[in-house]
């Protein structure tokens, strides 16, 4: 089962540094690393900067249009207001069906504040002892949501991007 993480640190590039340990411990073979993108957002910043992991593992990745409407969705959207009419209902609605729920939106939305980043993260076959104690001594909060391989298939095909 894949499962899509966000961690969340004090600093504008905790993610960065975390995104580097993740990379290393897909080296040795202690979690694989499909996909992520790091969200940085500097103090006084209006928006946050977001950068995507082009991932070479090809049927791993969600894509950039994944992390494109996620983003968007918890970074953007709110900046813009909710105006985008029916599309919006839906895009929320495949999400959601997709594994990523209002309320892990919500909560993320409310704690990556200028000043923090993010590191989002497709990663499975974790050994988490491991993981955890590589940032153990980080300030990393995680927020996690575990998709089925069914949720991750619907997500897959919904964001597929052409070649």
């Amino acid at each position: 089962m894949h499962i899509v993480t966000v961690w969340k640190f004090d600093t504008p590039h905790g993610a960065d540094d975390a995104l580097t340990k993740l990379d290393k411990l897909h080296h040795e073979l202690v979690i694989e690393l499909h996909d992520a993108a790091v969200v940085s957002w500097e103090p006084g910043d209006k928006k946050p900067r977001t950068r995507q992991l082009h991932s070479s593992t090809g049927a791993g990745a969600l894509g950039g249009s994944f992390w494109g409407l996620l983003l968007g969705l918890i970074f953007f959207v709110p900046i813009l207001g909710l105006a985008i009419g029916a599309a919006g209902g839906a895009i929320y609605g495949l999400l959601k069906d997709a594994g990523i729920s209002d309320a892990f939106i919500k909560d993320v939305r409310e704690k990556v504040t200028p000043g923090t980043s993010a590191l989002f993260a497709v990663t499975s076959d974790a050994l988490f002892d491991k993981v955890a104690a590589e940032f153990r001594d980080t300030d990393a909060e995680l927020v996690r949501t575990n998709l089925s391989d069914e949720q991750e298939a619907r997500l897959r095909e919904a964001f597929a991007e052409e070649d």
